[in-house]
Protein backbone atom coordinates (compact mmCIF):
# COMPACT_ATOMS: atom_id res chain seq x y z
CA UNK A 1 0.00 0.00 0.00
CA UNK A 2 1.36 3.79 -0.66
CA UNK A 3 1.30 6.16 1.64
CA UNK A 4 1.14 9.74 0.24
CA UNK A 5 1.80 11.97 3.08
CA UNK A 6 -1.18 15.01 3.18
CA UNK A 7 -2.13 18.14 5.19
CA UNK A 8 -5.72 17.67 6.88
CA UNK A 9 -7.52 20.54 6.42
CA UNK A 10 -10.84 21.64 8.65
CA UNK A 11 -12.97 21.02 5.81
CA UNK A 12 -12.19 17.99 4.52
CA UNK A 13 -12.65 16.69 8.00
CA UNK A 14 -16.04 18.31 8.17
CA UNK A 15 -17.30 16.07 5.07
CA UNK A 16 -16.22 12.53 7.00
CA UNK A 17 -17.95 13.28 10.01
CA UNK A 18 -18.81 10.56 12.76
CA UNK A 19 -17.76 7.99 11.17
CA UNK A 20 -18.82 4.55 12.08
CA UNK A 21 -22.13 4.01 14.88
CA UNK A 22 -21.72 5.46 18.21
CA UNK A 23 -24.01 4.66 21.21
CA UNK A 24 -26.74 7.13 22.22
CA UNK A 25 -27.23 6.20 25.83
CA UNK A 26 -30.03 7.78 28.03
CA UNK A 27 -29.35 10.84 30.56
CA UNK A 28 -28.24 14.42 30.04
CA UNK A 29 -27.23 15.74 26.73
CA UNK A 30 -23.64 16.25 28.62
CA UNK A 31 -23.94 12.17 29.81
CA UNK A 32 -24.45 11.46 26.41
CA UNK A 33 -21.71 13.25 24.75
CA UNK A 34 -19.17 12.42 27.70
CA UNK A 35 -20.35 8.65 27.04
CA UNK A 36 -19.48 8.88 23.89
CA UNK A 37 -15.74 10.29 24.34
CA UNK A 38 -15.92 7.12 26.38
CA UNK A 39 -15.88 4.85 23.48
CA UNK A 40 -12.95 6.35 21.08
CA UNK A 41 -9.03 6.40 22.42
CA UNK A 42 -8.35 9.29 25.20
CA UNK A 43 -6.47 11.56 23.72
CA UNK A 44 -3.33 13.74 25.02
CA UNK A 45 -4.04 17.12 26.48
CA UNK A 46 -1.95 19.47 27.51
CA UNK A 47 -3.31 21.54 30.36
CA UNK A 48 -1.83 25.13 30.74
CA UNK A 49 -1.14 26.52 34.43
CA UNK A 50 -3.49 24.01 36.56
CA UNK A 51 -3.12 25.85 39.65
CA UNK A 52 -6.58 25.74 41.41
CA UNK A 53 -8.94 23.46 42.31
CA UNK A 54 -11.29 23.73 39.67
CA UNK A 55 -8.33 23.96 36.91
CA UNK A 56 -6.65 20.56 38.25
CA UNK A 57 -9.83 18.78 39.13
CA UNK A 58 -11.54 18.89 35.83
CA UNK A 59 -8.03 16.89 33.85
CA UNK A 60 -7.65 14.60 36.33
CA UNK A 61 -11.70 13.28 36.24
CA UNK A 62 -11.42 13.68 32.26
CA UNK A 63 -8.21 11.23 32.89
CA UNK A 64 -10.03 8.64 35.30
CA UNK A 65 -13.11 8.57 33.09
CA UNK A 66 -11.08 7.57 30.45
CA UNK A 67 -11.50 10.38 28.10
CA UNK A 68 -8.11 12.59 28.26
CA UNK A 69 -4.37 11.56 29.09
CA UNK A 70 -2.85 14.86 30.42
CA UNK A 71 0.43 16.79 30.35
CA UNK A 72 0.59 19.26 33.14
CA UNK A 73 2.09 22.48 32.27
CA UNK A 74 3.13 25.30 34.90
CA UNK A 75 4.66 25.66 38.08
CA UNK A 76 5.62 21.77 39.46
CA UNK A 77 5.37 23.20 43.19
CA UNK A 78 2.48 25.17 42.85
CA UNK A 79 0.15 22.40 41.16
CA UNK A 80 1.52 19.59 43.82
CA UNK A 81 0.41 21.96 46.67
CA UNK A 82 -3.65 22.62 45.60
CA UNK A 83 -3.10 18.95 44.79
CA UNK A 84 -2.12 18.25 48.44
CA UNK A 85 -4.62 20.83 49.17
CA UNK A 86 -7.43 19.80 47.59
CA UNK A 87 -6.54 15.29 48.19
CA UNK A 88 -5.86 15.33 44.26
CA UNK A 89 -3.84 12.75 42.90
CA UNK A 90 -1.24 13.79 40.16
CA UNK A 91 1.31 11.18 40.50
CA UNK A 92 0.70 9.39 37.43
CA UNK A 93 0.52 12.48 35.38
CA UNK A 94 3.29 13.91 33.37
CA UNK A 95 4.55 17.81 34.89
CA UNK A 96 6.56 20.05 32.84
CA UNK A 97 7.88 22.68 35.28
CA UNK A 98 7.79 25.99 33.98
CA UNK A 99 7.63 29.25 36.15
CA UNK A 100 4.82 31.15 35.32
CA UNK A 101 1.42 31.18 33.26
CA UNK A 102 3.02 33.07 30.40
CA UNK A 103 5.51 30.73 30.21
CA UNK A 104 3.09 27.53 30.32
CA UNK A 105 1.10 28.92 27.82
CA UNK A 106 4.41 29.30 25.39
CA UNK A 107 5.15 26.04 27.11
CA UNK A 108 1.96 24.36 25.55
CA UNK A 109 2.07 25.80 22.12
CA UNK A 110 5.58 24.11 21.65
CA UNK A 111 4.50 20.32 22.64
CA UNK A 112 1.79 20.77 20.12
CA UNK A 113 4.17 22.04 17.50
CA UNK A 114 6.83 18.86 18.97
CA UNK A 115 3.40 16.74 18.22
CA UNK A 116 2.97 15.37 21.65
CA UNK A 117 -0.54 16.54 22.17
CA UNK A 118 -3.76 16.25 20.15
CA UNK A 119 -5.78 19.13 22.51
CA UNK A 120 -4.82 22.61 24.25
CA UNK A 121 -6.77 22.79 27.34
CA UNK A 122 -7.01 25.91 29.42
CA UNK A 123 -6.29 25.88 33.31
CA UNK A 124 -6.38 28.75 36.01
CA UNK A 125 -4.51 31.45 33.17
CA UNK A 126 -6.37 34.29 31.82
CA UNK A 127 -7.93 33.39 28.25
CA UNK A 128 -6.08 36.32 26.34
CA UNK A 129 -2.48 34.86 28.05
CA UNK A 130 -3.48 32.24 26.43
CA UNK A 131 -4.49 33.19 22.58
CA UNK A 132 -1.45 35.55 22.49
CA UNK A 133 0.24 31.93 22.33
CA UNK A 134 -1.65 30.64 20.21
CA UNK A 135 -2.02 33.58 17.95
CA UNK A 136 1.47 34.60 17.23
CA UNK A 137 2.37 34.77 13.30
CA UNK A 138 5.82 33.58 14.19
CA UNK A 139 5.58 30.61 17.16
CA UNK A 140 1.54 30.23 17.00
CA UNK A 141 -0.90 27.35 15.43
CA UNK A 142 -2.82 29.62 13.16
CA UNK A 143 -4.45 27.64 10.14
CA UNK A 144 -6.25 28.76 6.85
CA UNK A 145 -9.25 28.75 9.10
CA UNK A 146 -10.15 31.80 11.24
CA UNK A 147 -10.07 30.57 15.13
CA UNK A 148 -13.31 30.92 16.49
CA UNK A 149 -15.40 29.74 19.56
CA UNK A 150 -18.02 27.76 19.91
CA UNK A 151 -20.49 27.35 23.27
CA UNK A 152 -21.62 23.50 24.02
CA UNK A 153 -25.01 24.41 26.30
CA UNK A 154 -27.49 21.84 28.41
CA UNK A 155 -30.46 24.13 28.13
CA UNK A 156 -32.83 22.86 30.66
CA UNK A 157 -36.60 22.67 28.80
CA UNK A 158 -34.86 23.03 25.27
CA UNK A 159 -34.81 19.57 23.79
CA UNK A 160 -31.86 20.02 21.23
CA UNK A 161 -27.52 20.68 22.02
CA UNK A 162 -27.58 24.08 21.64
CA UNK A 163 -24.51 25.86 19.96
CA UNK A 164 -23.92 29.43 20.04
CA UNK A 165 -20.83 31.23 18.04
CA UNK A 166 -18.92 33.27 17.97
CA UNK A 167 -19.04 34.70 21.59
CA UNK A 168 -15.39 34.66 23.01
CA UNK A 169 -12.92 35.26 20.22
CA UNK A 170 -14.20 37.28 17.34
CA UNK A 171 -15.38 40.85 18.36
CA UNK A 172 -16.80 42.21 15.29
CA UNK A 173 -15.95 39.78 12.22
CA UNK A 174 -17.14 40.37 8.84
CA UNK A 175 -18.86 38.31 6.45
CA UNK A 176 -15.63 36.05 5.32
CA UNK A 177 -14.64 35.57 8.95
CA UNK A 178 -18.18 34.29 9.51
CA UNK A 179 -18.20 31.85 6.97
CA UNK A 180 -15.10 30.34 9.03
CA UNK A 181 -16.83 30.95 11.98
CA UNK A 182 -20.49 28.82 10.40
CA UNK A 183 -17.86 26.08 9.39
CA UNK A 184 -15.94 25.48 12.23
CA UNK A 185 -19.41 24.83 14.41
CA UNK A 186 -20.91 22.78 11.52
CA UNK A 187 -17.39 20.42 11.46
CA UNK A 188 -17.81 20.42 15.60
CA UNK A 189 -20.96 19.56 15.47
CA UNK A 190 -20.91 16.83 12.73
CA UNK A 191 -17.79 15.73 14.58
CA UNK A 192 -19.14 14.73 17.93
CA UNK A 193 -21.67 12.69 16.47
CA UNK A 194 -25.10 15.04 16.56
CA UNK A 195 -25.60 15.00 13.01
CA UNK A 196 -26.36 17.86 10.34
CA UNK A 197 -27.26 21.08 12.03
CA UNK A 198 -29.87 23.06 11.61
CA UNK A 199 -28.17 26.55 11.91
CA UNK A 200 -29.99 29.44 12.50
CA UNK A 201 -28.35 32.87 11.36
CA UNK A 202 -29.36 35.33 13.64
CA UNK A 203 -30.40 39.16 13.68
CA UNK A 204 -32.85 41.42 15.61
CA UNK A 205 -35.71 40.54 12.65
CA UNK A 206 -36.21 37.84 10.30
CA UNK A 207 -36.41 40.00 7.21
CA UNK A 208 -33.44 41.44 4.99
CA UNK A 209 -33.24 45.35 6.10
CA UNK A 210 -30.56 47.71 4.80
CA UNK A 211 -31.09 49.46 8.24
CA UNK A 212 -29.22 46.76 10.27
CA UNK A 213 -26.17 45.16 8.59
CA UNK A 214 -26.11 41.22 10.45
CA UNK A 215 -29.51 41.08 8.22
CA UNK A 216 -27.57 41.11 5.04
CA UNK A 217 -24.77 38.67 6.32
CA UNK A 218 -27.44 36.83 7.14
CA UNK A 219 -28.51 36.09 3.65
CA UNK A 220 -24.99 36.17 1.90
CA UNK A 221 -24.21 33.15 4.45
CA UNK A 222 -27.44 31.12 3.29
CA UNK A 223 -26.38 32.13 -0.26
CA UNK A 224 -22.71 30.89 -0.08
CA UNK A 225 -24.54 27.35 1.86
CA UNK A 226 -26.02 26.59 -1.59
CA UNK A 227 -23.07 27.44 -3.66
CA UNK A 228 -20.99 24.97 -1.56
CA UNK A 229 -19.09 27.61 0.18
CA UNK A 230 -20.22 26.18 3.55
CA UNK A 231 -21.04 22.67 4.16
CA UNK A 232 -22.52 20.07 6.30
CA UNK A 233 -25.12 22.54 7.70
CA UNK A 234 -28.75 23.45 6.88
CA UNK A 235 -28.93 27.34 7.20
CA UNK A 236 -31.61 29.66 6.95
CA UNK A 237 -31.57 33.68 8.22
CA UNK A 238 -31.64 36.00 9.21
CA UNK A 239 -33.94 34.84 12.24
CA UNK A 240 -34.80 36.22 15.45
CA UNK A 241 -33.76 34.17 18.74
CA UNK A 242 -37.69 33.75 19.43
CA UNK A 243 -38.35 32.04 15.58
CA UNK A 244 -34.97 30.12 16.00
CA UNK A 245 -36.01 28.41 18.55
CA UNK A 246 -39.82 28.27 19.19
CA UNK A 247 -41.75 26.52 16.69
CA UNK A 248 -44.93 28.71 17.24
CA UNK A 249 -43.40 32.02 17.22
CA UNK A 250 -42.13 30.63 13.93
CA UNK A 251 -45.69 29.55 12.66
CA UNK A 252 -47.03 32.96 14.13
CA UNK A 253 -44.19 35.21 11.79
CA UNK A 254 -44.96 32.70 9.00
CA UNK A 255 -41.87 31.74 8.89
CA UNK A 256 -41.54 27.58 6.99
CA UNK A 257 -37.91 26.44 7.09
CA UNK A 258 -36.04 23.51 8.24
CA UNK A 259 -34.35 25.31 10.97
CA UNK A 260 -37.22 27.67 12.04
CA UNK A 261 -38.50 26.82 15.29
CA UNK A 262 -35.80 23.70 15.84
CA UNK A 263 -32.35 25.56 15.18
CA UNK A 264 -29.51 23.53 16.69
CA UNK A 265 -26.57 26.12 16.25
CA UNK A 266 -27.41 29.99 16.85
CA UNK A 267 -24.78 31.78 14.82
CA UNK A 268 -24.67 35.68 16.35
CA UNK A 269 -23.82 39.03 14.94
CA UNK A 270 -21.10 39.91 16.87
CA UNK A 271 -19.20 39.00 19.98
CA UNK A 272 -21.30 40.85 22.34
CA UNK A 273 -24.76 39.80 21.50
CA UNK A 274 -23.61 36.73 21.65
CA UNK A 275 -21.96 36.73 25.13
CA UNK A 276 -24.80 38.16 26.77
CA UNK A 277 -27.21 35.69 25.10
CA UNK A 278 -24.93 32.57 26.22
CA UNK A 279 -24.13 33.81 29.72
CA UNK A 280 -28.39 34.64 29.95
CA UNK A 281 -28.98 31.48 29.31
CA UNK A 282 -26.23 30.17 31.73
CA UNK A 283 -27.34 32.34 34.73
CA UNK A 284 -31.39 32.61 33.86
CA UNK A 285 -32.24 29.47 32.12
CA UNK A 286 -29.64 27.49 34.63
CA UNK A 287 -27.90 26.19 31.60
CA UNK A 288 -24.67 24.38 31.80
CA UNK A 289 -22.21 25.83 29.12
CA UNK A 290 -18.91 24.04 27.96
CA UNK A 291 -16.63 25.94 25.16
CA UNK A 292 -14.29 24.54 22.30
CA UNK A 293 -11.86 26.80 20.06
CA UNK A 294 -11.50 25.62 16.72
CA UNK A 295 -9.25 26.76 13.60
CA UNK A 296 -6.25 26.28 15.49
CA UNK A 297 -3.88 23.72 14.99
CA UNK A 298 -5.88 21.62 17.33
CA UNK A 299 -8.64 22.29 19.61
CA UNK A 300 -8.30 24.45 21.99
CA UNK A 301 -10.71 23.49 25.60
CA UNK A 302 -11.25 26.68 26.91
CA UNK A 303 -13.45 26.69 29.92
CA UNK A 304 -13.87 30.15 32.29
CA UNK A 305 -12.11 29.75 35.78
CA UNK A 306 -15.73 29.59 36.93
CA UNK A 307 -17.01 27.07 35.06
CA UNK A 308 -17.89 23.72 36.79
CA UNK A 309 -15.96 20.37 37.03
CA UNK A 310 -18.99 18.88 34.43
CA UNK A 311 -18.41 21.55 31.97
CA UNK A 312 -14.62 21.12 31.50
CA UNK A 313 -15.75 17.60 31.50
CA UNK A 314 -18.20 18.20 28.44
CA UNK A 315 -15.71 20.17 27.21
CA UNK A 316 -13.24 18.31 27.06
CA UNK A 317 -15.51 15.13 25.56
CA UNK A 318 -16.42 17.68 22.38
CA UNK A 319 -12.48 18.12 22.01
CA UNK A 320 -12.00 14.16 22.03
CA UNK A 321 -14.35 13.60 19.67
CA UNK A 322 -13.23 15.88 17.32
CA UNK A 323 -9.75 14.61 18.06
CA UNK A 324 -10.68 11.35 17.00
CA UNK A 325 -12.37 12.87 13.95
CA UNK A 326 -9.27 14.23 13.04
CA UNK A 327 -7.32 11.09 13.53
CA UNK A 328 -9.44 8.94 11.58
CA UNK A 329 -9.93 11.07 8.31
CA UNK A 330 -6.10 11.38 8.12
CA UNK A 331 -6.16 7.36 8.39
CA UNK A 332 -8.61 7.47 5.84
CA UNK A 333 -6.35 9.77 2.99
CA UNK A 334 -3.71 7.86 4.00
CA UNK A 335 -4.72 4.31 2.91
Amino acid sequence: MRVRKVMLKDSEIGNIAAIGPVGDPPGSKYERLIARAKQVPPATTVVIHPCDETALRGPIQAAETGIIKPILVGPAAKIAAVAREHSLHIERFEIVDVPHSDAAAAKAVELIHQSKGELLMKGSLHTDELMREVTSSRTGLRTERRISHVFILDVPGYSETLFITDAAINIFPDLDAKRDIVQNAIDLFTQVGLGTPRVAILSAVETVTSKIPSTIEAAALCKMAERGQIVGGILDGPLAFDNAIDPEAARIKGIKSEVAGRAQILVVPDLEAGNMLAKNLAFMAKADTAGIVLGARVPIILTSRADSVRSRMASCAAAVLYADARRRTAALLKA
